[in-house]
């Protein structure tokens, strides 16, 4: 069986066929949905109290405190409501990385853009996609319809590595783009100075988005498994420097380690979901992970 799409798994879908993911904060969207909305009405779960006014549907009376107070009250409840989410995909030249896995860093990213966004729509909601590297590559607003869905799959079979990279000044202009409160969801190896990618992720949360960053590598950037003498080429600007991988090693290591902890204690202490992968975990079992998480916090 085939789903006609590149990116789209049958069996990964299968594997997730049970999975919904909720927003945690309240959001903003425009047809009903299973998430939360800032604003009241009669819907699933209780809110608060307000007085009568004429008009009003008695059978939102509670008698109850009708009886306590001998006034007239109406429950209310918090409505629900879809949700926006925006897929940020990092397609720098960074992303075109490939030595431990049969994926590059992009073509996982595009696993993992697709499957969310099956998931997201599934549920009622509406997902749109950005790609970027110095600039704004594709950019596809959020909707939740099957066309829609149809031509984000076609347009992520296309996506090929770009340049260099600037995270945090993109991030910066897509942050003020967005007036709804969304679910951002971030995919990137994050090669960037990260106080300037931290400051942008901050605008995201400034302006009440939730954020989640799915911060991949190759197992080979992580684990550093080189031995013979070996020429690194830098896809983003195409230098190439010759090495004694036994002579950095453990710098190399050290500066890896720093810079994901780095990035994740940052992210908590900012409240945004911080996943770190690499390229030879299978993606659909690291979101399955993620998710039976998130729904327990």
């Amino acid at each position: 069986m085939s789903s006609g799409y590149r990116y789209l798994e049958p069996e990964a879908l299968a594997r997730m066929k049970n999975l919904s993911m909720v927003a945690r904060g309240v959001v903003e969207g425009a047809v009903s949905g299973m998430h939360a909305s800032p604003y009241k009405g009669f819907s699933v779960e209780f809110a608060e109290h307000r007085e009568y006014t004429a008009g009003d549907d008695p059978r939102h009376l509670d008698y109850k405190m009708l009886a306590r107070t001998d006034r007239l009250y109406i429950k209310q409840y918090e409505e629900e409501t879809n949700m926006r989410v925006q897929i940020l995909l990092d397609t720098s030249g960074s992303m075109g990385y490939r030595q431990a896995s049969k994926l590059t860093k992009l073509q996982y990213g595009c696993y993992l853009t697709a499957i969310l966004a099956y998931l997201m729509i599934r549920q009622q909601d509406s997902v749109g996609l950005t790609t970027f590297d110095t600039q704004i590559g594709l950019d596809m607003p959020a909707r939740g319809s099957p066309r829609h869905f149809n031509e984000m799959m076609q347009r992520l079979e296309s996506l090929q590595p770009g340049e260099e990279t600037d995270i945090g000044a993109i991030l910066h202009r897509l942050a003020n783009r967005f007036k709804r409160r969304c679910l951002i969801v971030v995919i990137s190896d994050l090669y960037d100075e990260p106080e300037e990618v931290m400051r942008a992720l901050h605008h995201f949360r400034h302006r009440k988005h939730e954020v989640i960053v799915f911060n991949v590598f190759d197992k080979a950037e992580i684990e550093f498994p080189f031995t013979d003498t070996i020429a690194f080429h830098d896809l983003e600007t195409n230098d190439r420097i010759q090495i004694d991988p036994a002579y950095v090693r453990e710098a190399y290591l050290e500066q890896m380690d720093g810079f994901i902890e780095g990035y994740r204690r940052a992210c908590a202490e900012s409240n945004i979901d911080y996943v770190m992968t690499d390229t030879s975990v299978p993606y659909d079992f690291m979101l399955s992970k993620y998710i039976a998480k998130r729904t327990l916090l």
